[in-house]
C-alpha cells in the first residue's frame, strides 16, 4: 500500500511541573567558574551579569507563562521525510482579501521563538497601523534538530535537504507558489528554497548572505568585495571557536550542555549580546525574560547537541552549489547590528537583487530585536509579488 499523505496535527507544549523543579534544582547547584578581574565579557560570558541571569531564572522566570504566551498561535506537527517537523502557522486576518503565503526559516541559537513577535504583525498589519492588503499566511516552522522538530537519528541534515522539506510542507498546507524569508542559517535555507523551487517561489528576502565562498581568482573581486572577504576572516579568527566547535567536534560540547542549564545558557546569549544590535548590553535587546524563553526551549526540548550537528552537514556542501547563483527575484535586509554585511556588489554577484536596505536599527534577531521594522521590510519588499500577480 501507498504511504499514506503527510497529516498535520495540532501540537501544543505542555511541560510537567517534575521538569521545571529538576531545572531549578539544577540551576541553584550551580558550579561557578573563576574568572580574571574586570574581565566582563572580553573572555566570554560575564561572570556577574551570568550569576544574576541565573538566579532569575531559578527563582522569577515564570516558564508557564512564556509557554502560554507561545500557544496563542496555531501550531501544528507533520511527519516529512521521516522526522515530525513542528511549526506555526497563521492565517491572515479573513478581511484581509487575497494574501501571499511566506516561510519563515530561523537560525541558530534559537526556533520558532526569532519569529514570535513579528507574526501578529505580518499576518493581520491593519490591526497594527500599516495597510490590511499588506498581510501574509505566515508558516514558521523549527528546523530538524530545533525546537519541537525532530532530530535526524542518523547524519544531519543540510541547509539543501532542510530547504526540500519546507517546500514539501508548503505543498502539504496547499501552498503552490509562495515567498521566503531568513535570516542565517535561515537564510542558506530561503537561498536554497529559491535556487531548487524556483517555480514555486515567488521571491526570497534575506537579512544576510551566509559566509563568502568565491572559487575565482580575488583580483576579479570588487575592493568592497575583497574587503569583505578578510573582514569575514577576520571575525572567524576572533569570534568563530563557536563554529569550529560547531563543525567538528559538536558532541564533545553538547555533554556538558546538556546537562548544565547554566552552561546552556552561557554558550547561548553570549552570542545574544555578541550578534544584537545591544552596543555590548544584551537587555538592550532583549529582557531577561525574552533571552530566557529562547534559553529554555532548547533546555526543554533537548536540542543543543542536535542544534549544533548542522553546522557540519552545511560545511559538507560541496562548492558548486555554494556558487550558485539565484535568479528569482531577491531582496535584503541589512540591519547595523548583525555580523559582517556584505557589500552590494557581492549580492548583485551572487543574486538577482531588486531590493537591498539598510534599516537604522535591529542586528542578527532583527525580527525579535526590531519586530516593526522587519515587519514593514518584508512588506515593502513583496508587495509587488502578491496575488494577483502569482497568476
Amino acid at each position: 500500500m501507498p504511504d499514506a499523505p503527510p497529516h498535520p496535527e495540532p501540537f501544543t507544549a505542555r511541560t510537567s511541573p517534575a521538569e521545571l523543579e529538576d531545572l531549578r534544582a539544577r540551576l541553584r547547584a550551580t558550579r561557578w567558574p573563576d574568572a580574571p578581574e574586570d574581565a566582563g565579557w572580553s573572555l566570554g560570558t560575564d561572570l556577574a551579569h551570568h550569576r544574576e541571569l541565573v538566579a532569575h531564572w531559578a527563582d522569577g522566570f515564570d516558564w508557564p507563562a512564556q509557554e502560554a504566551a507561545l500557544a496563542r498561535f496555531p501550531r501544528y506537527r507533520v511527519r516529512l521525510g521521516g522526522l515530525g517537523i513542528h511549526y506555526a502557522h497563521v492565517r491572515a486576518d479573513a478581511k484581509a482579501g487575497p494574501v501571499l503565503p511566506l516561510i519563515l526559516s530561523h537560525g541558530w541559537p534559537d526556533s520558532f521563538w526569532r519569529y514570535s513577535k513579528v507574526i501578529p504583525l505580518l499576518t493581520d498589519p491593519g490591526a497594527h497601523g500599516a495597510d490590511p492588503a499588506d498581510a501574509f499566511d505566515v508558516v514558521v516552522p523549527d528546523m530538524p534538530g530545533y525546537g519541537y522538530s525532530d532530530a535526524p537519528t542518523g547524519p544531519p541534515l543540510d541547509s539543501i535537504a532542510v530547504a526540500g522539506l519546507w517546500a514539501e510542507l508548503m505543498g502539504v498546507l496547499g501552498y503552490d507558489r509562495f515567498g521566503a524569508a531568513g535570516g542565517d542559517i535561515g537564510s542558506h535555507v530561503s537561498r536554497y528554497l529559491a535556487l531548487d523551487h524556483p517555480d514555486r517561489i515567488v521571491a526570497v528576502h534575506r537579512t544576510d548572505a551566509g559566509v563568502p565562498f568565491f572559487a575565482g581568482d580575488r583580483a576579479e573581486l570588487s575592493p568592497e568585495e575583497r574587503a569583505w572577504f578578510d573582514n569575514a576572516a577576520a571575525w572567524g579568527a576572533a569570534e568563530g571557536a563557536y563554529a569550529a566547535m560547531h563543525r567538528t567536534k559538536p558532541q564533545t560540547a553538547a555533554f556538558g550542555l546538556m546537562d548544565s542549564p547554566a552552561g546552556l545558557a552561557a554558550w547561548i546569549v553570549e552570542k545574544m549580546r555578541a550578534w544584537s544590535d545591544s552596543d555590548g548590553h544584551v537587555e538592550r535587546s532583549f529582557t531577561k525574560d525574552e533571552i530566557l524563553t529562547n534559553v529554555t526551549l532548547y533546555w526543554l526540548t533537548g536540542t543543543i547537541g542536535s542544534s549544533m550537528r548542522m553546522y557540519g552537514a552545511n560545511a559538507a556542501i560541496p562548492p558548486a552549489q555554494l556558487a550558485r547563483r539565484v535568479e528569482v527575484p531577491s531582496g535584503f535586509s541589512l540591519f547595523p547590528g548583525d555580523i559582517v554585511r556584505p557589500p552590494r556588489a557581492w549580492l548583485e554577484r551572487t543574486a538577482n537583487v531588486v531590493h537591498v536596505t539598510e534599516p537604522p536599527r535591529g542586528g542578527h534577531f532583527a525580527a525579535f530585536e526590531e519586530p516593526e521594522l522587519y515587519a514593514e521590510e518584508l512588506r515593502a519588499f513583496f508587495r509587488p509579488y502578491r496575488p494577483p500577480a502569482l497568476d
